[in-house]
């Protein structure tokens, strides 16, 4: 679940920001202006598709936070940050410098370190009702 996360979290963002991109100006002023802002923004592709990835990570995230605990959950989804780089560099032609590569490296190197201990420390208590 903290893969399909790491996927569809910055999958989901990087098809909204595709989409928005693709609609032009967001334009609210006057209010007819907005009405075909709003027109052009929900009868893009990507922005559903991109709603819909970010209705996955947010299932899945809620699925491991009843699973392990948030102090493993927070920093294990790190790993995002290089699909978010990767992502915003294939899909949206983003320049990814050689500094920011390494941050992101940095980042999931401290992912691996955090991944080696245990997902939950603490006694999971379970009610029973009568």
């Amino acid at each position: 679940m903290i893969a399909v996360m790491v996927v569809a979290g910055p999958l989901g963002n990087v098809l909204l920001a595709k989409g928005m991109k693709n609609s032009g100006n967001l334009v609210i002023w006057p209010p007819m202006a907005l009405y075909h802002t709003a027109l052009n923004v929900f009868a893009a592709g990507s922005i559903w598709l991109g709603v819909a990835s970010l209705i996955t990570f947010f299932v899945a995230y809620m699925l491991v936070l009843s699973w392990a605990d948030y102090s493993f959950v927070q920093p294990a989804s790190s790993l995002a940050y290089g699909v978010v780089a990767l992502l915003g560099y294939l899909m949206l032609g983003e320049r990814v410098s050689p500094l920011r590569w390494t941050g992101i490296a940095v980042i999931c190197l401290g992912v691996f370190v955090v991944g080696r201990t245990d997902p939950r420390t603490t006694v999971h208590q379970t009610t029973e009702r009568v």
